[in-house]
């Protein structure tokens, strides 16, 4: 699991790296992997059981929820959005442990309330927790984060076994939502995004400009890619932010098609570590746990590459691992070390309840 996320922070890397000239993304990043492993390594030999009680979670929600209302009040806009804690040495986006936040709240509510999710009751309490951290990111204004924990709610609350017609329900309710955000919520810049994502070629030159160049990168790899170093879309500046939203295409060009089948064999291990980890939690918590991990990093990935190659609107979301930036990186590193902290501290746990339930007791 740790050997393939960081294979994918080395592919962000060599993309990143211009090979000509000091690079201020790559030397930035690798500090930045330093300190994330050094994250994922401390936070595995913690002990993270406290996170089951109500208590801790619940404070750790509403200190959360605080965090995002101060940046609303009183932090400065960055590319548009008040996202940003600044420290003068370096920014942090809170919206990131956010997500990790979510997974751990909902996958406590649902561990004791999964044989009864078919009550709708549970359905729209655990929706709350989501919907009000939602909210205050949607507000910043960050859309594709905000987009992600709505992923993150809708994945964990279909693992926990939601019915049909409460699932029928929730779309319809989902339908009425993005019709009232159309009218009242979306900024001018975000409805421009989706109708260029609907018409790709209606402007280029501006909304569509992105979306445009980003495909042509991706197709101009073709079978094995120009090569490392020799992305033209990229290193010209053709294609923006090619660090971070577009580190995809920047990637697939240099690469090719032979190159994004190896990215994705390596993030599906990546996934399949993760779930292989959670299937030995020591109970339905751990368990949870995992799968909201892998619902987030996938997630990501989806809508990443989807905007990438044109099958989703731009929402600057980050490529998890690949992308430049150190909040997103710490995070997810984090997220696994307590992943593999479960397994480590919860085995000799999980092998006593197991040894009673076959006895019956």
């Amino acid at each position: 699991m740790l050997g393939s996320a960081v294979l994918l922070v080395c592919f962000g890397l060599v993309t990143m790296n211009s090979f000509v000239e000091s690079n201020y993304f790559f030397e930035k990043q690798l500090v930045w992997l330093g300190v994330s492993l050094c994250v994922f390594f401390g936070a595995s030999f913690v002990d993270w059981s406290f996170l089951k009680r109500t208590q801790v979670l619940i404070t750790l929600f509403a200190a959360m929820v605080t965090l995002l209302i101060f940046l609303l009040v009183a932090a400065g806009v960055t590319k548009g959005a008040k996202s940003w804690l600044d420290f003068g040495l370096f920014a942090f986006q809170p919206t990131d442990m956010a997500k990790a936040l979510l997974v751990l709240i909902l996958a406590k509510y649902f561990s004791r309330r999964h044989i009864e999710i078919a009550n709708i009751r549970h359905v729209i309490v655990s929706g709350i927790y989501a919907f009000i951290l939602f909210t205050l990111v949607a507000l910043q204004p960050d859309f594709g984060s905000a987009v992600i924990l709505a992923c993150v709610w809708l994945g964990m609350v279909l693992v926990s076994g939601i019915s049909k017609k409460h699932l029928l329900a929730l779309f319809s309710v989902a339908l009425v939502a993005f019709a009232l955000l159309w009218n009242f919520g979306f900024k001018e810049y975000q409805k421009d995004r989706i109708v260029s994502f609907l018409h790709p070629l209606s402007d280029i030159r501006d909304t569509g400009y992105n979306a445009y160049q980003s495909t042509i990168a991706v197709g101009s790899g073709e079978l094995l890619g120009k090569g490392i170093g020799y992305g033209t879309q990229s290193k010209l500046k053709f294609l923006p932010e090619y660090q971070t939203d577009f580190i995809f295409a920047a990637f697939a060009e240099e690469w090719g098609f032979m190159g994004v089948l190896l990215f994705f064999v390596v993030f599906g291990v990546l996934i399949w570590r993760i779930i292989a980890n959670a299937r030995r939690g020591s109970g339905n918590f751990e368990i949870l746990y995992g799968l909201g991990i892998a619902i987030l990093f996938m997630s990501h990935l989806f809508i990443n590459v989807g905007m990438n190659i044109g099958l989703m609107p731009v929402t600057g979301i980050t490529l998890p691992f690949m992308s430049y930036g150190g909040s997103h990186l710490v995070a997810a590193f984090f997220a696994l070390g307590v992943l593999v902290s479960m397994r480590r501290y919860m085995r000799s746990v999980h092998k006593e309840e197991s040894k009673y339930e076959f006895v019956g007791i």
